[in-house]
């Protein structure tokens, strides 16, 4: 991979995990309400709040600054289909304007699976990358 492949690729990391940074800060600063949330939707709602957003700082960590970038992502991929399934579940609502917003969101979450995916098998696939501090921990390359 060429150093302008590796800048480009960078930006597009530093851009998929800023959402992620945002909300990492709303599950740190904003604990009990997400643990509120939570409750009737998760076994141990607890780990909506803090946990979640400490998990989404670490997954951000290591795919901008490159240290095992290919796990980043797949925590990336276990935080967005999990939110998507539990907490917006658009077929559960009969309100339209409701119904809508909570279908933007699952469908966004959807969205951001795919590309933590495509990402991980990125990096999987070609091994280090240029601005990363390891290569992947799993490696998908023959």
């Amino acid at each position: 991979m060429t150093t302008a492949a590796g800048a480009i690729l960078l930006i597009g990391r530093i851009s998929l995990t800023g959402l992620f940074a945002f909300s990492a800060r709303g599950h740190i600063q904003n604990h009990s309400r997400y643990v509120g949330v939570a409750r009737g939707k998760l076994p141990i709602p607890a780990v909506a709040g803090l946990p979640t957003g400490l998990f989404l700082v670490l997954a951000d960590v290591s795919i901008v600054v490159g240290i095992w970038p290919d796990i980043g992502t797949l925590m990336l991929a276990a935080f967005v289909l999990p939110a998507a399934v539990l907490f917006h579940p658009f077929w559960t609502v009969s309100d339209p304007a409701t119904r809508r917003t909570q279908e933007g969101a699952f469908y966004r979450n959807v969205t951001l699976f795919g590309a933590s995916l495509s990402l991980f098998v990125l990096f999987a696939a070609v091994g280090h990358v240029p601005f990363a501090l390891t290569g992947p921990a799993l490696n998908l390359h023959s």
